[in-house]
């Protein structure tokens, strides 16, 4: 809980003495005829042309962002999510409404009525004929407005963050357009947008860990999905011929500058065609969403200067590793063979890993960082890929493609395999790797996808594509917190001591009589890795003292 100070406690009395005069601090409804947007809009349109409606008056709302008291007059800078005016308060027009002001602080909400007009500066204004709090604030604004700079509150208060800035607030709104670009951008192209389930009987359609939960009223254990790709084929199978989903992905999985735990996906399926189609579609959809909300196909990540214009560059996965690594992976076919090569070229391997994956930490490590323009990576091994068809004439390779923008992977598509017999196998593949290779992730069989496919399923080309990536590209983001409304981050000391206690009460319920020390070893043996590191020794028993008795 965030500390109440001595700001909290001035603003508590303001509330208490708007309340003893009568004044609703916070009423339930007030009667905007205007944006702050429309009303600027009026203001230019009436000066440009006068008409007989020229002095009517206007109600607006918004936060009040600066107060300028001049004792029989004031100036209050006004901000709603359009935009921003001024408002011109004088005693002698609104009599006693005017004292509202004694008990006004920055960042209170108000409505203000009356005319549209300019001053002598030339200051778009309402000149307030009355005036309405609507909604008090006990906290004030960061440092007045100038913008929150602590990384870690920005994120953990993200409404502060966006209250006090307006590059922040830019920024999600342009997500919200680039989502609704891609819809449009679909539905032009005859998808359907469709729903499928996030809890699940087995988390399949990926290679990730899940988070698991209980269902109460079945007694049964589900699994939070971790991508949407069965569900979507069996509506295909179905007769819907092109579909989609933008919806939350859950892994259990690390925090870092590209990850978090959820995050959105954009997943697409077009029956009758294939990943070459597929990788038309992609680069057209991001370039026209760059145009349509930027103005531009050029962007700006960091120092580099990116063209999203098609057509962008394909390169076969096994020519990228040759090029950047200097290793040819056919010539290593086993595990051992190929993870000796990598610890040459200082890559961190380990016995248990895969053939499949020790591929794919060499990709991450020696070709993904070169991949700064538009790149399709092209043509993946089959070990790595169980959802996938087969490349014809080259049964090792599947038509799969991975698109990747500075550095980083922002897409994924296959031409899917639809053969029921094969794709059996491979998931009896994919099980029996993860009994070899204990704590790597592996594809999981599910039943009730081979059972619908046994139906039959044409021709298809799918894909998958992180939003917030997407996002972070757009906005010319380093991470991918700042294009998550609200992410994820390691615990907070608050956080920590809140655990600790916690654990103390629970500890100190399932056994009164426990002793202190014994209580602190407990605690030392069971609290997160994470948790004890960040509690010094004396934290931890003066807590315990403190809630001993």
């Amino acid at each position: 809980m965030v500390e109440r100070d001595e700001f909290f406690q001035v603003r508590s009395e303001k509330l208490e003495r708007l309340r003893q005069q009568g004044i609703d601090p916070y009423p339930a409804r007030y009667k905007r005829t205007h944006t702050i947007k429309k009303v600027l809009e009026l203001l230019a349109k009436r000066e440009s042309k006068p008409t007989d409606t020229e002095g009517r008056a206007v109600s607006i709302t918004g936060r009040v962002i600066a107060v300028r008291n001049m004792g029989k007059a004031a100036f209050l800078d006004i901000r709603d999510g359009t935009g921003q005016i001024q408002g011109y308060l004088q005693r002698d027009v609104l009599g006693d409404g005017y004292d509202l002001l004694k008990d006004l602080d920055l960042g209170d909400f108000l409505g203000v009525y009356g005319k549209l007009t300019r001053t002598r500066r030339g200051e778009p204004s309402v000149s307030a004929q009355s005036i309405t709090l609507l909604g008090k604030a006990l906290r004030p604004p960061p440092e007045k407005w100038h913008g929150l700079q602590d990384i870690q509150q920005r994120f953990r208060q993200r409404e502060v963050d966006l209250l006090s800035n307006q590059e922040v607030r830019e920024r999600f709104i342009l997500r919200s357009k680039v989502v609704e670009g891609i819809r449009r951008f679909l539905s032009n192209r005859d998808f359907i947008e469709v729903e499928t389930p996030i809890l699940l009987a087995v988390a399949a359609g990926g290679v990730a860990q899940p988070f698991t939960t209980q269902h109460n009223a079945l007694s049964r254990t589900l699994y939070l999905r971790i991508a949407t790709e069965l569900h979507l084929k069996r509506c295909i199978i179905g007769g819907l011929d092109r579909v989609f989903e933008i919806g939350r992905i859950f892994r259990n999985e690390g925090l870092d500058a590209r990850h978090n735990p959820e995050f959105t996906t954009l997943e697409s399926y077009q029956a009758y065609t294939d990943y070459n189609e597929v990788m038309e579609m992609v680069e057209e959809m991001v370039s026209t969403v760059a145009a349509d909300n930027l103005g531009t196909t050029q962007i700006q990540v960091g120092e580099a200067s990116i063209e999203l214009k098609p057509s962008w560059k394909r390169l076969s996965l096994r020519e990228a590793i040759i090029t950047y690594a200097g290793l040819d992976i056919e010539e290593y076919p086993d595990a051992q063979s190929l993870a000796a090569q990598m610890r040459e070229r200082n890559v961190a391997v380990t016995q248990e890993d895969s053939w499949g994956r020790l591929v794919d930490k060499l990709l991450g490590d020696k070709v993904e960082p070169n991949l700064i323009q538009p790149t399709f990576l092209i043509d993946y091994p089959v070990e790595m890929t169980p959802l996938a068809k087969r490349i014809p004439g080259n049964p090792r390779y599947v038509e799969r493609f991975e698109g990747f923008i500075n550095g980083m992977e922002v897409c994924n598509a296959y031409s899917e395999l639809n053969d029921p017999v094969e794709q059996r196998l491979r998931f009896e593949e994919q099980e029996e790797l993860r009994k070899d290779h204990d704590g790597e992730d592996f594809d999981r069989l599910d039943e009730e996808f081979l059972t619908a496919i046994e139906y039959g399923m044409p021709p298809t080309g799918g894909l998958g594509m992180g939003i917030d990536r997407l996002m972070m590209m757009l906005s010319g983001q380093t991470t991918i917190r700042e294009v998550v409304l609200f992410p994820h981050l390691s615990w907070s000391q608050e956080d920590i001591f809140r655990e600790v206690d916690r654990r103390i009460q629970d500890m100190r319920s399932e056994d009164p009589a426990i002793m202190n020390e014994a209580l602190f070893n407990r605690l030392s043996s069971e609290l997160p890795g994470e948790v004890r590191s960040r509690v010094a020794d004396g934290e931890l028993r003066s807590r315990i003292e403190q809630r001993s008795t």
